[in-house]
């Protein structure tokens, strides 16, 4: 897949920003509990006004669950770039590897929004509804690869386990003490799903 070219200074000022007003709203958060923060102290602590805030975000609570396919701008497009005949799996893994590159170069970042996530429930349902923003991407890009119309049940189960892969993935490297790389999490969940969900022979007990 060709380089992705690197963004214009607008993009990147745009970007800052973006990251700042996150960082600030996830780490408020994290101090006093979602129900304690306001849009326009996430802003201050930003350097930015609340205007600013809401051209980014609808409302406090986009800017903290994030977006599981953020820094893969364009998932069709790198999708379609993959080369014909690639099996599926692997194409997508090649397609998501900016988005796996972004979430691991802010893995601190990451994974206070787990813990924040975790701590306060009420992000529950923004948290499934970007989620189905992100899958519904994904269902459309499988379609227009496979030539399938949208409706058909392959590109909605192909992207409904894709995106079950990726969240495993990124729990499990979340939890991993040997700072494994994300990419190699997900390798090991796509390895599973194209093998069928066959299941691994067990290891074998230790003797007493």
């Amino acid at each position: 897949m060709p380089a992705t070219p690197p963004p214009s200074r607008r993009e990147s000022k745009r970007q800052q920003t973006r990251f700042a007003l996150i960082t600030a709203a996830l780490r408020l958060v994290d101090e006093r509990g979602a129900d304690r923060v306001t849009v326009d102290e996430i802003s201050a602590a930003a350097e930015v006004s609340p205007r600013t805030f809401f051209n980014y975000f609808p409302a406090k609570e986009d800017a903290l669950v994030g977006d599981p396919m953020e820094g893969c701008t364009d998932i069709r497009q790198q999708l379609l770039a993959v080369a014909p005949g690639t099996p599926l799996p692997a194409a997508l893994m090649e397609a998501l590897a900016p988005a796996v590159h972004h979430i691991q170069e802010d893995r601190e970042l990451w994974l206070l929004r787990m813990r924040v996530i975790e701590a306060n429930p009420q992000l529950l349902p923004q948290l499934i509804a970007a989620a189905a923003t992100a899958e519904q991407s994904l269902t459309d890009a499988v379609a227009e690869r496979a030539g399938l119309p949208v409706d058909h049940a392959y590109p909605a189960v192909a992207a409904a386990v894709s995106s079950a892969a990726l969240r495993v993935a990124v729990m499990r490297w979340a939890a991993d003490t040997a700072a494994r790389p994300l990419s190699d999490h997900l390798r090991e969940a796509f390895d599973t799903v194209a093998g069928g969900l066959t299941a691994p022979t067990p290891p074998q007990k230790a003797n007493r």
